[in-house]
């Protein structure tokens, strides 16, 4: 694993981040439909596609709180792990670059 799949990642999920506070920012509209984010894997790194959510026809708004609170934790998470991962390889290379000289 490269740096490269590291910084898809976090803009992947930057990206569904971002989807999902719109989301949230629009619970109280009315006929609001919520749009959703899917993760794929893309050469070797990780690609957010986002798309409308299925449309019940209601007046209210259709973003569900159980689902928008839980993804942007996921999101948290993973861009969490993805710098921690990212660092690691900094030191790595850092002490390699030591050892060398």
């Amino acid at each position: 694993m490269n740096i490269s799949n590291n910084i898809s990642s976090i803009q992947a999920h930057q990206t569904m981040m971002n989807t999902n506070a719109n989301n949230v920012a629009n619970v109280n509209s009315d006929g609001f439909v919520p749009r959703d984010t899917r993760m794929t894997a893309n050469d070797g790194g990780v690609r957010a596609n986002t798309r409308m959510a299925d449309n019940n026809g209601s007046a209210k708004s259709q973003t569900d709180l159980a689902k928008e609170i839980p993804d942007q934790i996921v999101a948290q998470k993973a861009t969490a792990i993805n710098i921690t991962a990212i660092k690691a390889q900094d030191e790595m290379f850092g002490s390699l670059l030591d050892i060398k000289a």
